[in-house]
């Protein structure tokens, strides 16, 4: 496998570590910390995309679980996508993040809608993932608000059209950190 293959996956790996880790998700200092050579020594230079499988649970919650899927195919289609629900739903794991080369089939996208009301399948591609987009010096530090600061802050804006713009863009940053 090529050297540059296996370092675009380790450097996608660690970014997927440090986002579980900042969700609250139990992510243990050595796999933060995990070396190109860790890396090789754990997966070997054949590494398959989908041996990269994680699952992770809340600090504070063992129960609240999350994959992370790496899918091998470059498209990926329905009967990948069965196959993640069927695991999901055997493993009682409502959450999971499928990390793609390129985009779903259309028909998978349609299928992953139909899955939304049980399951919350997050869909990134390992181009936004080669590097930590927190890391940058232009990305401030993003805080949850209280549930009294939300308040504060859309009655402040009551009767603008930005209250309703700004509920979707705090559900969506979320969903992304």
């Amino acid at each position: 496998m090529a050297d540059d293959l296996i370092g675009r996956l380790y450097r996608i790996r660690q970014t997927v570590m440090l986002m579980l880790r900042d969700r609250g998700y139990l992510v243990v200092d050595f796999e933060i910390n995990m070396t190109k050579i860790d890396f090789l020594h754990k997966f070997g230079e054949g590494v398959k995309r989908e041996d990269l499988l994680i699952n992770k649970s809340k600090k504070n919650d063992p129960a609240d679980q999350i994959y992370v899927f790496f899918p091998n195919d470059e498209k990926v289609g329905v009967k990948q996508i069965k196959k993640y629900a069927e695991l999901m739903k055997a493993e009682s794991v409502p959450r999971a993040i499928l990390v793609l080369q390129q985009n779903l089939t259309p028909f998978a996208t349609s299928y992953l809608q139909e899955l939304s009301p049980k399951y919350h399948l997050e869909i990134f591609q390992e181009a936004e993932l080669l590097i930590n987009i927190k890391d940058h010096v232009l990305v401030p530090e993003h805080q949850l608000l209280t549930n009294e600061e939300k308040k504060t802050l859309l009655e402040r804006f009551q009767g603008f059209k930005l209250q309703t713009q700004l509920q979707d863009t705090m559900v969506s940053n979320v969903d992304r950190l």
